[in-house]
């Protein structure tokens, strides 16, 4: 496959965890003519923007329900290939202000997807992501693509609901869009002290408790941001030759971890023996998920290039050097 194979390229999301390293990893790649990026806030502590990433791109700044917007970039910047990152990830601020995310991964996932088909002339790809969420609660059996989308609280339905638009669009107008569900990213540059890993990891390097909301029983599924940006790549491009219309693909290390697991993981690896405290405050969260990844494995030949550990690793030493340069002081 030659280089550029992706063409003129909008990323939406792009200051965000996967944003950020799916930037990296195409321009690495030489995989898109031109790389427009889409981004709400000027976040120095981005990778984005802290490892000059920006600086090689298009940024354009602004919201992604601003459909207008979206329209006229498409059309300006000529693009070929959309990956649809752009949304509020946190469930526990969707169960604070439940209207917020639902108006921004709904109304920003139908909003971009109008203007692809706007333009759908130029358009020849897009990749959405959803999440292992919007199956909802299936009380711990391990879900395939086949699985309904049930989601039942804040979070959980505006990925359900941005799932079935993003098939609604590939339906109904025969535009060549694919749904990614993943399991919960990790990796360098997040900057959500509220999740897990990072919280664990840097209360462990300041020789803290890390401090488990939940009751640390809740079983998930992860997956390191470095394999999940190839695996988004290695979907588009099977998507040039062969066209997926409301595909669906699940990618996980297929590991039913629960968050006391990898607490203990991330104290073994960094030699650390500090027991977390748990509160047990968690609510309006799904207890058990777990993905099969075979429909990928299968159909894309996909295979993760890091894994758990190895993943795990490279996010400590990102951690380790970010406290020391004080590039986070959380």
């Amino acid at each position: 496959m030659s280089k550029a194979i992706f063409g003129n390229t909008l990323i939406t999301g792009a200051t965000g965890l996967l944003g950020s390293e799916l930037v990296a990893q195409l321009l690495k790649n030489n995989e898109t003519s031109k790389l427009v990026c889409l981004v709400r806030d000027h976040l120095p502590q981005s990778r984005y923007f802290a490892e000059g990433l920006s600086e090689k791109v298009v940024t354009i700044h602004g919201d992604i329900r601003n459909q207008e917007l979206l329209d006229r970039v498409i059309n300006e910047y000529e693009i070929n290939t959309v990956f649809h990152l752009a949304a509020q990830t946190l469930v526990q601020q969707a169960n604070l202000r439940p209207a917020d995310t639902l108006d921004v991964n709904i109304r920003g996932t139908w909003a971009l997807l109008e203007a692809c088909r706007l333009n759908s002339k130029r358009i020849q790809r897009v990749v959405c992501a959803s999440s292992d969420k919007a199956y909802g609660n299936l009380k711990g059996e391990k879900y395939d693509e086949s699985f309904p989308l049930e989601g039942k609280h804040p979070y959980d339905v505006s990925k359900s609901c941005s799932d079935l638009i993003s098939q609604t669009f590939a339906h109904s107008y025969g535009m060549n869009i694919a749904v990614t569900r993943c399991g919960n990213f990790f990796g360098p540059g997040d900057l959500n002290e509220s999740r897990i890993i990072p919280h664990t990891i840097v209360s462990l390097l300041n020789n803290r408790a890390p401090i488990i909301r939940s009751d640390g029983k809740f079983i998930r599924d992860y997956i390191y941001v470095g394999d999940g940006a190839a695996a988004y790549r290695l979907l588009a491009k099977q998507m040039i030759e062969k066209p997926m219309p409301g595909e669906a693909f699940n990618f996980s290390y297929e590991l039913r971890l629960s968050v006391l697991d990898i607490v203990k993981k991330i104290g073994s690896l960094m030699g650390k023996n500090i027991a977390p405290t748990i509160l047990n405050q968690a609510f309006n969260e799904i207890p058990v998920q777990s993905l099969d990844s075979t429909k990928a494995k299968k159909i894309l030949n996909w295979a993760p290039l890091f894994g758990l550990e190895a993943g795990m690793q490279q996010t400590i030493d990102w951690y380790q050097l970010a406290v020391e340069k004080r590039w986070i002081q959380w």
